[in-house]
């Protein structure tokens, strides 16, 4: 897999990730010229998946000689204002809803990871790795810890303070403690962390077909809207 960026005065204006044939790009709205750049730097993959609303990069791989193909799988990107939020609901009795504390946490945290998206290869290489880099930060890594001590439901919170938007990823709750509410509880206690960070938006991209449909109504019942979608152009 490779990944470049490109700048201008300083600035990003274009990103490019490809591997497997596959690109992932973002290209300043001002600047659409660069898709073609980015383009020639994948050497022409197979696919390209872009936001639908995205028309001027699907005018350049349009010209380039891809089609859109709605077919399969896509995510759907929602957002909420963090100005008008509901309370942290009350956790079920022995249970508490908080923010990581650092490596003590390090092992239960891996190990609801990997059970709830079994089978995963995160280790605990992987958390340090994740937690060494920006723009990690514990006050908006939530969990919601079970009276044994175990944690049985998590939403990992990350923020971008330039542009003040908070984005979830991953969330997940064990598979003997769900249908509780406890995802929601945790997406609420994370979006009070964001608003405390001093965020003004959160950001979530659950899938949006009918094959994966149950994120996209928790996230939904959280006062998330979606407002774009992933579609793939293929040559």
């Amino acid at each position: 897999m490779r990944m470049s960026v490109w700048f201008a005065d300083g600035e990003v204006v274009a990103w490019g990730r490809t591997g497997y044939g596959q690109l992932d790009l973002i290209v300043d709205p001002t600047r659409p010229d660069l898709a073609d750049e980015v383009l020639d730097w994948a050497e022409e993959p197979v696919t390209v998946t872009i936001m639908d609303t995205e028309k001027d990069l699907g005018e350049v791989l349009g010209r380039r000689g891809y089609s859109v193909d709605l077919a399969g799988p896509f995510f759907e990107a929602h957002s909420r204002d963090l100005a008008d939020l509901p309370p942290i609901p009350d956790p079920p009795a022995g249970f508490t809803v908080r923010a990581v504390r650092g490596p003590a946490d390090a092992a239960a945290w891996v190990a609801i990871h990997r059970d709830v998206w079994h089978p995963s290869t995160f280790d605990d290489a992987g958390h340090r790795a994740m937690t060494a880099d920006w723009p990690y930060r514990p006050d908006v890594d939530i969990v919601v810890e079970a009276p044994d001590g175990r944690f049985v439901a998590y939403c990992l919170g990350w923020y971008d303070e330039v542009n003040q938007v908070g984005l979830f990823e991953p969330v997940g709750t064990r598979e003997d403690h769900r249908r509780r509410g406890l995802s929601r509880l945790a997406g609420i206690a994370a979006l009070h962390a964001f608003r405390q960070a001093g965020g003004r938006t959160a950001i979530v991209v659950p899938r949006g077909d009918d094959g994966y449909p149950i994120p996209k109504q928790v996230y939904r019942a959280l006062g998330f809207t979606p407002h774009a979608r992933t579609v793939n152009y293929r040559r």
